[in-house]
């Protein structure tokens, strides 16, 4: 086996103790380490994965050759920025970064420096929906609905960058085209930030995308359905598969066909932290760059825009400052 990646984990709250553990099953990979702003917490993962608590962050960037950053968006830049200065690749978690001008200094850097720059947009490695895209050839029309329970980690980022984003993605991963028309609104119902929002967006080659995302609702719902001439897709999130539905008219009397589609089975945050090592190892691409993931926070922007306008309509007052996006 090749020569394992140290890795460092910048960042170990709830989401960032998962990278943290799964990290230590990437074969890949030798997680040396956690950092975070909270000595406590890092040495608690840190005893518990038997590996070093560094007590600041150019500690950390000295010791490896990756990290993967799962701080919140409002620090995003900064630390790539410090990243990339000491040679060391980065994967960064939704969304790229706070704005469209940091997420292109961002790009820039890397690709001036040579660095591999990836984006935590995990919906990408989920087994259904990898399946789903094989098959795709012509989406035309999407209806979404991605719906969770509040949450007070919620409190402080618009529902739009906090959920719908993963969704923006991946249509536009699925149309490969220019969007051209976007409408939506959204309210603030448990926070001064959105909580939930619809937005309808049109694109260059026709394809129409209705997406709604809400933290407000009494049940988790993950729906994420779509039409091609002939054909219906369905994206099962939580068994990780999808099924095609289309006419079969091969008998005497057309009949509805079902097809599972299924991928390798997988866990996709193992999947997307797999790519990632790969990347830095074969200095490749990833399969979500940072120009994929400046496009998810344009669209995700364009969105929220939109949103402002009509709450400006009808006098509804949002929490959100002019040009930035993600937490506080």
């Amino acid at each position: 086996m090749s020569e394992k990646i140290p890795i460092a984990v910048l960042g170990v709250g709830e989401h960032g103790k998962k990278h943290a553990r799964e990290l230590i099953q990437v074969k890949g990979a030798e997680l040396v380490g956690v950092y975070d702003l909270r000595p406590g917490r890092a040495q608690e993962i840190a005893a518990e994965l038997g590996v070093r608590a560094f007590q600041s962050l150019d500690e950390a960037l000295g010791a490896v050759r990756a990290v993967t950053v799962v701080i919140p968006t409002t620090d995003h830049a900064a630390v790539a920025r410090q990243a990339f200065a000491r040679g060391v690749d980065v994967l960064l978690e939704k969304p790229i970064t706070r704005t469209l001008d940091e997420a292109t200094e961002l790009i820039e850097l890397a690709e001036r420096g040579g660095r591999i720059l990836q984006v935590g947009h995990l919906e990408r490695f989920n087994p259904g929906v990898a399946a789903a895209r094989a098959a795709t050839t012509r989406p035309m029309f999407f209806e979404i609905h991605r719906m969770g329970v509040f949450s007070p980690r919620s409190l402080d980022v618009d529902v739009v960058f906090d959920l719908m984003i993963h969704d923006l993605d991946l249509v536009l991963w699925m149309v490969d085209s220019p969007w051209k028309d976007v409408r939506a609104v959204g309210l603030p119902v448990l926070s001064n930030k959105v909580d939930i929002a619809n937005a309808r967006v049109e694109f260059q080659n026709g394809a129409v995308a209705n997406l709604t995302a809400s933290r407000v609702s009494t049940e988790k719902i993950r729906k994420f359905r779509y039409f091609q001439p002939n054909e219906y897709f369905s994206i099962d999130f939580t068994r990780r598969d999808a099924t095609l539905i289309r006419v079969d008219r091969n008998g005497p009397t057309p009949q509805i066909a079902f097809q599972k589609l299924t991928g390798p089975p997988q866990e996709p945050l193992r999947a997307e932290l797999e790519a990632f090592v790969e990347s830095v190892r074969t200095r490749s691409q990833p399969l979500v760059g940072g120009r994929e993931g400046k496009q998810a926070l344009a669209l995700a922007e364009e969105v929220m825009n939109c949103i402002e306008q009509h709450a400006a309509l009808v006098n509804v007052q949002l929490g959100r400052s002019v040009g930035q996006s993600g937490e506080s």
